[in-house]
This record gives structure tokens, C-alpha cells and sequence, in this order.
């Protein structure tokens, strides 16, 4: 068969990087704090300290969770922190921010201690399209780390990549 159908796309050096593959397990959690405020706007330290001390944290054991405020009040940074000592020993992660914030700073763990010394000198595809909520953070910190090393970055498909690094 003279037209025999070759799928070069398997049988070259490309490496396919999928964010969605490090994505840890674990609930993420948006803590509003703005519950706890007098009318939802007012931070009385002696109410807030009781409701952090008689509040039940065990229920975020091994969760990612970001504290936020959705009232424009005015949070004092002993707040948050005082939360998060609370859920230091309990959670995986807590951030102050939303939950995009949160699966960022997850991913800028993940990356800064992700070994790409595999992929040197190597074409890689990091790849584009995932379920789980990979923040688009992710794929700039990941293609900072590869390029020093890659011979080439693209992203997407190998049937339809965007080139967006090669090495001269």
C-alpha cells in the first residue's frame, strides 16, 4: 500500500504537558466572612474572636480555602490572619481572595516545585483545553519554567497548536 497513513504526530519527539493532570483533589471553599460583621459591615473584635473560637473548622479537614469579604467592609489584616491560623493545621491551602486566586496560588506550588529538567531540548505542546478549572495564571508560569529548557512551546493540540516559543 503506497498511500499508507503515517501518524507523525506519534512518532515524533512531541511532549504534551496537561495542566489538568496536577490538579490536586481536595473541595475548594469560599469562606465569606461578612456574616460575622455587625449588619455585614462592621468588625467587632470581642463578637468575631467568639464566633472564630466557637466555630467548628474541622469541616474544611484537607479543603483549599479562600477567605474573602463580598461586603465592602473595611477587614483588618489580624482578621485573616487569625482565620487562617485556625485552618493552618486543618486545610491544605488558605489565600485571601476568590476561588481564581486560590487555584492559582495552588498551581504556583505546583509549578515552582514541578522537575522539567525531562523536558530539555524537547518540543512540547501544553496543552489547552481542560475540565477542572485551571487557572489561566497556570499556563503563564508554566511556559516561563519550560522555556529556558525547551526546544520548542506550543499550545493546544498537536493536530492544531499555536506556536508560541521555539529556540534559535
Amino acid at each position: 500500500m503506497k498511500d499508507e497513513i503515517v501518524n507523525r504526530v506519534a512518532n515524533s519527539k512531541l511532549v504534551t504537558i496537561d495542566l489538568e493532570d496536577y490538579y490536586p483533589k481536595g473541595q475548594r471553599i469560599l469562606f465569606d466572612i461578612k456574616d460575622w460583621l455587625y449588619e455585614g459591615f462592621v468588625l467587632r473584635e470581642k463578637d468575631f474572636r467568639a464566633q472564630v473560637s466557637e466555630f467548628d473548622w474541622n469541616q474544611y479537614e484537607g479543603s483549599y480555602v479562600a477567605l474573602t469579604c463580598s461586603s465592602d467592609a473595611i477587614i483588618p489584616g489580624w482578621a485573616y490572619m487569625l482565620l487562617s491560623i485556625q485552618l493552618e493545621s486543618i486545610a491544605k491551602k488558605v489565600v485571601i481572595g476568590d476561588l481564581e486566586q486560590l487555584e492559582t496560588s495552588i498551581y504556583q506550588d505546583i509549578i515552582n516545585n514541578l522537575d522539567v529538567s525531562a523536558y530539555a531540548d524537547k518540543p512540547i505542546i501544553i496543552k489547552g483545553c481542560a475540565n477542572k478549572p485551571v487557572p489561566q495564571n497556570a499556563y503563564i508560569m508554566l511556559s516561563n519554567k519550560l522555556k529556558p529548557l525547551a526546544k520548542s512551546i506550543m499550545y493546544g493540540e498537536a493536530c492544531s497548536s499555536v506556536p508560541l516559543f521555539k529556540k534559535k
